[in-house]
């Protein structure tokens, strides 16, 4: 099983973009959210996505998740089903240490919010904190991204 173990940041400065080593535009969209789980299409740079997650666990730490890469062309088409289900950001990668953090500049209805994510091996790894980061949210549903095609960051 495929466990992806992550902490979430918010991002109080934008050194992030002086840092990155390499940036891409995302779109994405949700086909489907029940009871914790989700079904994401993808659109990152070249390169499409469908992505499937089940229910946050560890307090939000950690959650299963499927990925494979489809077509770009396969990837526009699904995104025609989630409607007006869609994020839009640009996702910096950022190496900090032995790691790389996933900076996202939100668009759309969620401009002005960005967040940092970082992905570890196990739960208690340690890991280099970079100065544009600010407030953990790791587990608080309202940064999630199928959250905020309902509940977008414009509303808060």
């Amino acid at each position: 099983m495929a466990i992806e173990i992550e902490r979430k940041f918010l991002v109080v400065s934008d050194s992030y973009r002086r840092q990155a080593y390499s940036h891409d535009r995302i779109i994405q969209g949700y086909l489907c959210r029940q009871n914790g789980n989700s079904v994401r299409v993808r659109i990152r740079g070249n390169k499409g996505y469908l992505t499937i997650k089940g229910p946050s666990i560890d307090g939000g730490l950690s959650r299963y998740e499927w990925e494979k890469e489809i077509t770009v062309k396969e990837a526009e088409e699904l995104l025609h089903l989630c409607n007006d289900s869609r994020i839009y950001k640009i996702r910096y990668l950022v190496r900090c240490g032995n790691h790389t953090y996933e900076v996202d500049e939100f668009y759309g209805d969620n401009e002005g919010l960005v967040v940092a994510e970082i992905e570890l091996d196990n739960e208690n790894e340690t890991f280099d904190k970079p100065d544009f980061l600010g407030e953990e949210v790791t587990g608080q549903a309202r940064y999630y991204n199928s959250h905020l095609t309902r509940h977008p960051y414009k509303e808060w």
